[in-house]
């Protein structure tokens, strides 16, 4: 047991970091005990009296998995979530590319994107100028082969960039980043940006877009396969936590790495604010860094992983058979 009264779980290649381990594993194995008799009710009291506890090692440790807790199905999740009394941030109210499908009203799929598309690493709809403050990941099926979800302390990443990349690391702290993505006219599943317009803006047609990116300053072209490609206002590359740290608070290597399908080509889908070019090399050498800061999530059914979107980023790699990874945000 920690000072908080804990049990923790050693993860094997778990970073030692100087600011604790990463990621943090709390064992729920005396809490399944106790829901042998209470049922859930034994985890939502565990919760209560722990999630002021819990958010603040959070906000250390950037991400908390818990291990061994009795949570089988979606409903399971769903309650556990609903015990922590976050805010909701609902999926429909984000301008996510992904395409995702709801199976509660706060619990969805983590993507739908065909199992060889790689998810690279990115803080969650940091593309936007609306994204969420945590998210949960629940494993409720892991898949036959791969399929880890990898994470990377983006503090660490931003310190190390700062050091090999200094006039890339100026630029982009001052100049902030630009993000065009295509659009498709309805939700193309096999893309891992393939939400449509209509269900990003929740809009039912191209006034209502409009209305909407006019709303949040987009600038946007419609295509003549009804097809739209917008471009954000300009957004942070790095965000100043309430503690002083800095982190890479971006989308840009997801967007570098994977942003391609039919409508989109990741060469351009990303610049600094002002509209000029990204340095490639200096790109490529920065996705070279959280590679090597990265950890790799082993899921096991029941795993729920707790991360703090603006301390950590995550993706997903390819995986084989079926793998059933949901997730819930926290609004800010």
């Amino acid at each position: 047991m920690d000072e908080h009264g804990f049990d923790l779980m050693t993860l094997d290649e778990a970073q030692d970091l100087e600011s604790g381990v990463f990621p943090l594993a709390v064992s729920g194995h005396a809490v399944e005990a106790a829901s042998a008799q209470s049922g859930l009710d034994a985890v939502d009291a565990w919760v209560a009296t722990r999630r002021d506890d819990i958010d603040k090692l959070l906000s250390v440790h950037g991400a908390i998995l818990f291990r061994g807790f009795p949570l089988v199905s979606v409903d399971d999740f769903d309650r556990f979530v609903r015990a922590f009394d976050f805010p909701n941030f609902q999926y429909r109210d984000s301008l996510s590319n992904a395409v995702r499908v709801n199976r509660t009203e706060r619990v969805f799929t983590a993507n739908e994107a065909p199992p060889d598309v790689e998810i690279f690493m990115h803080h969650e709809m940091a593309q936007t100028p609306v994204y969420p403050s945590r998210l949960f990941f629940f494993c409720e099926k892991p898949s036959e082969e791969a399929g880890a979800t990898p994470i990377c302390r983006s503090d660490l990443l931003w310190t190390s960039i700062k050091a090999e990349l200094p006039e890339f690391a100026s630029a982009a702290e001052a100049r902030g980043l630009l993000y065009t993505n295509v659009m498709p006219d309805t939700d193309d599943a096999g893309s891992g940006q393939g939400r449509s317009w209509r269900s990003t803006f929740f809009a039912d047609s191209r006034e209502a877009a409009e209305a909407r990116m006019r709303e949040l300053g987009y600038a946007w072209e419609w295509q003549d396969d009804g097809s739209l490609r917008a471009t954000t206002p300009t957004l942070a590359a790095v965000r100043t936590l309430d503690d002083g740290r800095q982190t890479f608070f971006n989308q840009l290597i997801a967007g570098f790495r994977g942003w391609k399908d039919s409508r989109n080509d990741p060469s351009k889908a990303i610049t600094f604010g002002d509209g000029a070019p990204l340095d490639r090399d200096a790109v490529m050498r920065l996705c070279d860094i959280a590679d090597e800061l990265t950890f790799e999530i082993p899921w096991q059914a029941g795993d729920v992983a707790l991360i703090d979107n603006y301390l950590v980023m995550h993706g997903r790699r390819p995986f084989s058979g079926t793998r059933r990874v949901l997730a819930s945000l926290v609004a800010a």
